[in-house]
């Protein structure tokens, strides 16, 4: 099975970073929607380390200003949602549920020592979750404006 033309155009080749919104709210239905969808993007041990904040009211996003370039506030506080994207240091604590067929997966990053691997392998697999939070987000007919 393959995806059509149309769909690898809307997930990639015409799909650009966003400048401004359509005056739509995003629904609980569809960010849950969203979620579900990029949740099954494989990562690593399943390690799925990403932890995803969606801000829709104004005051939410206006706490962002501080953290947002000139280039960026606009945009960002005039869209109807906002994603963070971060990640749990601690995702190893879940792999037993997460990963289960090999409940030793824990003992790879858990403990003092292993901190480094851990703390690598939660960015590396959220930024990744990340990805598939855009990729999700465009396939069901959302625009995108990451930064």
């Amino acid at each position: 099975m393959r995806v059509n033309d149309e769909g690898l155009d809307l997930i990639f080749r015409k799909a650009r970073s966003q400048n401004g919104w359509l005056a739509k709210p995003v629904t609980d239905e569809m960010l849950r929607e969203l979620y579900e969808l990029m949740k099954w993007g494989p990562t690593s041990s399943n390690s799925s380390p990403a932890r995803i904040l969606f801000l829709r009211t104004a005051a939410a996003k206006e706490r962002l200003r501080p953290a947002l370039s000139a280039g960026n506030t606009e945009k960002t506080l005039t869209a109807p949602v906002v994603a963070i994207v971060g990640h749990d240091q601690r995702f190893y604590e879940h792999l037993p549920r997460l990963f289960a067929h090999n409940q030793a997966a824990i003992t790879w990053f858990a403990g003092e020592e292993k901190r480094p691997v851990a703390e690598i392998t939660a960015f590396r697999n959220g930024s990744l979750q990340g990805a598939y939070l855009m990729i999700a987000a465009r396939a069901l007919g959302l625009d995108c404006g990451p930064m």
